[in-house]
């Protein structure tokens, strides 16, 4: 399946995104609208840094073993997303990268890697629905950044 895309820009640098991107914990508060449950393990930021979800999109529900497997600071980090009964494999990564003084473009892209058949036969409507899912997750990011180094500023 073609791996899905989707970026915000944001007037935070890159270090202050990848900082806020960089602990799992964070990304509670800005994917929960389809991503619930959250269940952590592991380090809580960088590589080896877990957790457990239960996904719900277009009518289904299903856990979603998550886990940061590549870190590259201030620009990137992969997670490596395992789910339906570990028949569905993707990556999502977070590339950041620097608009000028002090802002930055965020991107994420979710890459299938291995696909139940149901998401086979159903790709343009499973990239559609994560499309749409991840264009919230980006304009909820934006919020959650700004919240963030504002009270981190305090």
């Amino acid at each position: 399946m073609q791996p899905v895309t989707v970026s915000i820009d944001v007037p935070q640098s890159p270090e202050q995104v990848y900082d806020f991107l960089d602990v799992i914990a964070h990304h509670e508060r800005f994917t929960d609208h389809y991503l619930t449950g959250w269940r952590y393990s592991g380090p809580g930021h960088g590589i080896g840094s877990r957790a457990t979800v239960t996904a719900a999109l277009g009518g289904t529900r299903t856990d979603v073993a998550i886990e940061v497997v590549e870190a590259d600071p201030p620009r990137r980090i992969v997670e490596r997303n395992v789910s339906a009964a570990g028949r569905r494999l993707a990556h999502g990564t977070y590339t950041i990268e620097q608009l000028g003084p002090g802002g930055s473009r965020v991107s994420f892209t979710y890459a299938w890697a291995r696909a139940p058949l149901a998401d086979r036969l159903l790709a343009p409507a499973v990239r559609a629905a994560i499309r749409r899912a991840n264009h919230t997750v980006m304009r909820r990011l934006a919020v959650e950044l700004a919240r963030h180094t504002s009270s981190a500023g305090s």
